[in-house]
């Protein structure tokens, strides 16, 4: 059995890429956003500190439904913005259950993903979970916080590691700078020639 990890930059579309991929491969997919969202829903935030603490829990539950999937012998994807601090645990999962990876990395040039996430923090499809800091759900009629800035905002993903993860087995980085040319159809045909190449259990 195998796992398909999703990684990447903020605003390169892996939440896009990962239902694509697992609906081609027809696996489950598990994705760290979603399951923060349903903590935000569900139990809400009063602080900057609050919020992060909900996200080390939706990491921990992250790993948890891996754990699972891979005492069962099932392949799945896993879709977060890995970083340096993400890789321990997996790793050690990986390894206890023997499980190849294989990693698919987001990436683009900085100043068009910074615009993105610009415009993504002020659509209204964005959950206001991801959006705000210091309260969930936010006061009536509060405004929406200011993004960071480009400074920042490069300064985090090099200090976080989220354009160097790497785990076990090969790692496909993809240009994510325009959408639209995103070669999803190479990237699922290198999943599917590693899959088939891997012993069978």
């Amino acid at each position: 059995m195998y796992c398909i990890l999703i990684a990447g930059l903020p605003a390169c579309g892996k939440s896009t890429l990962a239902a694509s991929l697992a609906d081609a491969l027809a696996l489950p997919l598990f994705s760290k956003d979603e399951i923060k969202e349903r903590l935000f829903d569900a139990v809400g935030f009063r602080s900057r500190e609050e919020k992060v603490r909900l996200g080390v829990a939706s990491e921990e539950i992250l790993y948890d439904v891996a754990e699972q999937m891979m005492k069962r012998r099932q392949a799945f994807l896993l879709e977060n913005n890995f970083e340096d601090a993400s890789r321990p645990r997996l790793a050690r999962l990986l390894d206890a259950y023997g499980y190849p990876a294989f990693t698919v990395a987001l990436t683009g040039e900085r100043k068009a993903l910074y615009e993105r996430y610009v415009a993504r923090c002020a659509s209204p499809e964005r959950h206001l979970g991801h959006t705000v800091n210091d309260r969930y759900p936010p006061a009536p009629g509060a405004p929406l916080p200011a993004p960071v800035s480009y400074e920042d905002f490069v300064s985090g993903i090099e200090r976080r590691g989220m354009d160097r993860f790497a785990v076990n087995g090969p790692r496909l980085v993809l240009d994510a700078t325009d959408l639209q040319r995103l070669d999803v159809a190479s990237a699922l045909a290198r999943i599917r020639s590693w899959r088939d190449g891997l012993p069978r259990a």
